[in-house]
């Protein structure tokens, strides 16, 4: 096992030269159908958080300052601590081509924005999909001994050549229908600006070509620049208002939002997290023929019920 411990969050910078030769082709049949992960985690051991990032943080995704830390955030700061894993350590799969196609984060309590909290990563249940590969990364925030934060990134390594014995495996999720939601819900019509990538890229530290500019998408098979799925994610729950303390919010990212884009956001009311089934579902859209960005959903902790 391979643990590394950092008193801070690693800079892009200091693996940028790594970060820029994993991207690079390698081959056809290179780090592909590889059978296991490194059995590695990587820590920070006192992580506080940067206030100026954070307020950075809260007005490009539209989150209110309120004292709490974004049930996103930690998504965003763990990918520091996933670069460096992915670079340093035996990786199988290319970076070039992978696909973050779902993302769930728990939160166990409110999270006050000047707590000092331990971060951990780890790589987690690789399997075959009909397309490739997935595999996650697990992140875990603690307070001392308590878990308070938890979430799941979920990438999808593609190859050329689809495994056939893997197509009962991971099947393609259906096409998400856009709803139609009563007038508690919200439903949101919004410009996605063209150098919202850029911007974002500035704030989080995800620096992938095919977020930057219609040249560098190209080149990975784009006809435009792609706004960051983990925006899109964060910016549809600080429309959608004040979350619960302690939840879970799931998201599976569908078709790329290429920019400039116009979306609307469609979401059954928070406050049905006081219902029966203490669940809300909510999707972006396009504005323009009703294709789904994302599908997700916001349940309730059991200990709020």
């Amino acid at each position: 096992m391979s643990d590394k411990h950092y008193d801070a969050l690693p800079k892009a910078h200091t693996t940028y030269a790594n970060i820029i030769k994993s991207l690079l082709p390698i081959g056809d049949n290179a780090k592909v159908g590889k059978d296991a992960l490194p059995q590695a985690t990587y820590y920070v051991d006192d992580l506080h958080i940067d206030q100026a990032n954070l307020k950075d943080y809260r007005k490009i995704c539209g989150f209110a300052d309120n004292g709490k830390v974004p049930i996103t955030y930690f998504s965003v700061l763990s990918q520091a601590l996933q670069m460096n894993m992915m670079v340093k350590e035996p990786f199988p799969f290319a970076m070039l081509g992978m696909v973050h196609v779902d993302n769930s984060v728990t939160q166990y309590r409110r999270i006050g924005e000047r707590e000092t909290v331990t971060m951990s990563v780890a790589f987690d249940n690789l399997r075959d999909h009909n397309q490739g590969q997935q595999f996650d990364f697990v992140t875990i925030i603690k307070s001392g001994n308590e878990i308070i934060w938890q979430g799941t990134s979920t990438y999808l390594s593609r190859s050329k050549k689809p495994d056939s014995s893997a197509s009962g495996k991971s099947a393609p999720r259906p096409v998400t229908v856009k709803p139609i939601v009563d007038e508690a819900g919200v439903h949101n019509i919004f410009e996605v600006p063209e150098d919202i990538g850029r911007r974002y890229a500035f704030i989080s530290g995800d620096f992938n070509l095919i977020h930057l500019h219609p040249l560098s998408a190209r080149a990975f098979g784009f006809p435009k620049a792609i706004a960051h799925g983990m925006w899109s994610k964060a910016k549809c729950l600080a429309m959608m208002g004040e979350l619960p303390d302690a939840c879970t919010v799931e998201v599976s990212f569908k078709l790329p939002i290429f920019l400039p884009s116009e979306v609307e956001l469609i979401a059954e009311p928070v406050a049905t997290l006081d219902s029966v089934e203490n669940t809300c579902h909510f999707g972006l859209y396009s504005a323009k023929n009703d294709k789904p960005h994302l599908a997700g959903h916001i349940k309730l902790l059991a200990e709020d019920q």
